[in-house]
């Protein structure tokens, strides 16, 4: 299997939550955070948020940053979350003022992505939805957001957009909920750079399994665009060290991304609250490693039979073997 580690540029630094609003460790610069990353050797890539790391003045400063330290841009994520203005929707927002301010940043971040030799922007559009029963109208928000999505997809068609999906939070109900929903937005725009992010915690939370989220994509368009990695206990986005709690189902994730030979980045989105975010990520990336290599050791054919049979016990004494057993 291919494959090419990259980070969210904040995972390595300093992270706050509601209650400790400042952060749970002294904050880092930018310049810090890129010199951090690059102590995690199979970490060739970053991803960056708008707002948070890209402003329209520092693309240069950026630019030089992974040139100093040999890293590529992965993705940029646009900032359709971190303000008050984004509190009632971004592409959905009922305020049409907004959803062309919406629309304008994305763009923004795809000449900042072209420019840092990136061709993928990640949209997690996660104020778009409603909090209340009869707040919202499904359908015409829905249509706000399918049209501002066409519009940013058709303007730079040489760059990919992926659509991250999560079931609730900022907001009790998300539109762009799970991997069923995000294909059929992605189809609506007809058009061939629109794709999805799976984010393996988010579809935790939405109870898939996040193996056949990465089959379906591949069914429906070969739209698997880019993957973020970490783990929760399904109830809330914990955003947790990779394979720390899912292990089993991690092992299938990464089945299924060489099955259906995904060649994307394998990006790191943890969010280590009390723990040093050097050391986590780095155990996060190391943790893929072992997945990939895993996935790679199984002798060809042996997971298709069990796929075929589809005998329980006999899948249980496999993965048994294969995980608790001493090395072959």
């Amino acid at each position: 299997m291919t494959a090419k580690y990259s980070v969210i540029l904040s995972n390595v630094g300093s992270c706050s939550d509601r209650y400790v609003t400042g952060g749970y460790a002294e904050p880092f610069t930018i310049s810090e955070l890129f010199e951090r990353v690059s102590h995690i050797p199979q970490v060739t890539g970053v991803e960056l948020v708008g707002t948070w790391h890209v402003t329209d003045k520092n693309v240069k400063e950026l630019k030089g940053h992974l040139e100093r330290y040999g890293l590529k841009l992965a993705s940029i994520i646009p900032d359709h979350f971190g303000q008050m203005k984004w509190k009632n929707g971004s592409f959905a927002a009922k305020d049409p003022a907004v959803r062309r301010d919406a629309v304008a940043h994305t763009k923004e971040m795809i000449d900042a992505a072209v420019e840092l030799g990136g061709n993928l922007v990640s949209l997690w559009p996660g104020q778009d939805g409603y909090d209340y029963l009869f707040q919202a109208d499904y359908i015409e928000e829905r249509d706000w957001f399918g049209e501002g999505l066409k519009e940013v997809s058709g303007y730079r068609p040489d760059v990919r957009v992926a659509l991250e999906y999560k079931p609730k939070e900022p907001r009790t109900h998300s539109y762009l909920s799970t991997a069923a929903m995000s294909i059929l937005m992605a189809q609506e725009t007809g058009a061939d750079n629109v794709g999805v992010t799976i984010d393996f915690g988010h579809a935790l939370n939405a109870y898939e399994t996040p193996a056949e989220s990465v089959a379906l994509l591949k069914k429906y368009g070969n739209r698997l665009f880019h993957v973020h990695m970490n783990d929760n206990f399904r109830h809330w986005d914990d955003d947790m060290i990779v394979g720390s709690v899912h292990t089993i189902e991690t092992l299938e994730f990464f089945y299924w991304l060489k099955r259906t030979g995904y060649d994307g980045w394998l990006s790191i989105d943890q969010y280590p609250y009390r723990e040093d975010g050097l050391e986590a990520v780095r155990e996060g990336v190391d943790a893929m490693e072992v997945f990939v290599r895993l996935v790679d050791s199984i002798p060809s054919g042996e997971i298709e039979a069990l796929l075929k049979s589809g005998k329980s016990p006999e899948i249980a004494a496999y993965l048994r073997k294969l995980l608790l057993s001493p090395v072959r």
